[in-house]
């Protein structure tokens, strides 16, 4: 556990908050450091994790480890606005997952109560071609009408890192697939089914609003192999600038960057206005970039994440050096993850965590910036 600091003339403290059903020991670990981190940001106390027993004194700052969800739950924890926390709050728990990314099959489908039919209008123009389910009847009349074009991906809306997606090229695979489901989830939280692209390039694009500064950021996420073998999340490398997603637009930016941050922007502005209770201080988006079935490029936001990520070691590397003056204009800044051990660092690495995790493996986590 990452040691708790306590500074003099504080203006509130920053504690840690395990929110999720499951949080490997890596990810606690970077989750502390960075919250000690926008402590010292924001000239507060760094207290550690949140124990609800205990009297707090002072004003408290939030780093939860997931999205927080439900107006009760926020209120419980004194969250009225995106100055309270980093991360972000959603009415439902469906809200916080790629389910809201696609529309439903059909108006009359199965959703859950608070689901935005408005949203889904919104956003088309900036996500891949696809739908989202919430019975196995819709999921299979979606599948079917998506491999009308080519083949799709099966995705489960809260996995991560590109876990547990299956591509499927034919209805029987499609049949197989569906077979496999825990239709309690299903009607929880949703399935997604997306066109599948080949030749893909993600990117990064996000905000984060710490210490009364705003940072917007572009990049492309980098995949790594796990310690399975399996082809995962390996870092992202951005490109950090003060201000909002327009100051990203004034960049001369090459037209595929530049389209990714605009989709971005235009689900970002869709969920603000359509999801009631919603707010966030990180804000991020996955992008997609590459070719379907049909031999078309195709670009579109994949999914929304609006909690502490991968991403926001570099996020808060960037922001540190923007807030201390040592740069005028962008700053690049690369959170890294790499599997096995005795992994070869770069010179400028600052080490997140390396250590063995009961969940992955061995792992390495650090963070390199350059102005």
């Amino acid at each position: 556990m990452m040691k708790a600091d306590t500074p003099q003339n504080t203006r509130g403290a920053v504690v840690t908050l395990s929110n999720r059903a499951r949080e490997p020991q890596h990810e606690a670990s970077v989750h502390a450091e960075l919250a000690r981190r926008i402590a010292g940001l924001q000239g507060m106390a760094f207290l550690g994790e949140y124990d609800p027993a205990m009297d707090y004194s002072g004003k408290l700052y939030f780093v939860p480890s997931g999205t927080v969800i439900g107006a009760r739950q926020a209120r419980e924890l004194g969250l009225g606005g995106e100055t309270d926390l980093f991360g972000g709050v959603v009415p439902q728990a469906f809200v916080e997952t790629k389910a809201i990314s696609h529309p439903l099959i059909r108006p009359d489908a199965e959703a859950p109560v608070g689901w935005s039919r408005p949203f889904g209008a919104r956003v088309k123009g900036c996500v891949l071609r696809g739908y989202s389910a919430f019975s196995l009847a819709d999921a299979r009349e979606a599948g079917h009408r998506l491999l009308q074009e080519g083949a799709l991906r099966i995705k489960p809306v809260r996995a991560t890192g590109g876990r547990g997606q299956q591509k499927v090229s034919g209805v029987h695979e499609l049949d197989e697939a569906l077979a496999q489901l825990d239709e309690k989830e299903l009607r929880q939280y949703g399935l997604v089914l997306e066109a599948h692209l080949d030749e893909v390039t993600t990117f990064s694009v996000g905000q984060a609003r710490v210490a009364g500064r705003v940072i917007s950021y572009h990049g492309t996420q980098r995949l790594t192999q796990d310690n399975t073998g399996e082809m995962v999340y390996g870092g992202s490398d951005l490109l950090v600038v003060e201000g909002g997603f327009d100051a990203l637009l004034r960049l001369d930016l090459d037209e595929s960057t530049r389209q990714a941050v605009s989709q971005a922007q235009a689900y970002d502005e869709a969920a603000s206005s359509c999801y009631r209770d919603f707010f966030a201080s990180r804000r991020n988006y996955d992008i997609a970039r590459g070719v379907d079935g049909k031999g078309r490029v195709c670009s579109g936001v994949l999914e929304q994440s609006w909690r502490i990520g991968g991403a926001s070691s570099a996020e808060i590397a960037a922001l540190e050096v923007i807030v201390r003056g040592r740069v005028e204009g962008a700053v690049r800044a690369s959170s890294v993850e790499l599997y096995g051990e005795d992994p070869s660092l770069p010179a400028n690495a600052t080490l997140m965590f390396q250590g063995q995790d009961a969940e992955v493996g061995f792992i390495t986590k650090y963070v390199t910036v350059e102005d």
